[in-house]
């Protein structure tokens, strides 16, 4: 893949998932002091409080793999399988341009 086209591929993926932080940020919990139990009436919040947790989680792993493939870019190695050095077709990168695997490698690796 062409390097001009994987910075572009990165920073749309590095701002999607910083608007996608800040707008969790900017929620913030939405319990108030009067606390809801699971099953009272109105406990839609905690389950959103809950969801936002794990998202938030979600979203620092994505930022963690963003970075990673930054610095493939900036070592030259962006778009090599970091488990055999195989190229990641274009296709993948399109979609996932994070992906540090070809998509065979990324099956056995998810099965360990």
């Amino acid at each position: 893949m062409d390097s001009d086209r994987a910075r572009q591929l990165l920073a749309r993926e590095r701002a999607r998932i910083e608007e996608a932080i800040a707008a969790l940020g900017s929620d913030g919990p939405l319990e108030a002091s009067d606390r809801k139990e699971p099953g009272d009436e109105g406990s839609e919040d905690l389950y959103q409080d809950e969801f936002n947790a794990g998202r938030a989680v979600d979203l620092r792993r994505d930022l963690d793999a963003l970075e990673r493939a930054e610095a493939r870019l900036a070592a030259g190695t962006y778009g090599l399988s970091i488990e055999s050095g195989e190229p990641i077709p274009d296709g993948r990168l399109e979609a996932i341009p994070t992906a540090e695997r070809t998509v065979e490698e990324q099956g056995r690796y998810q099965t360990r």
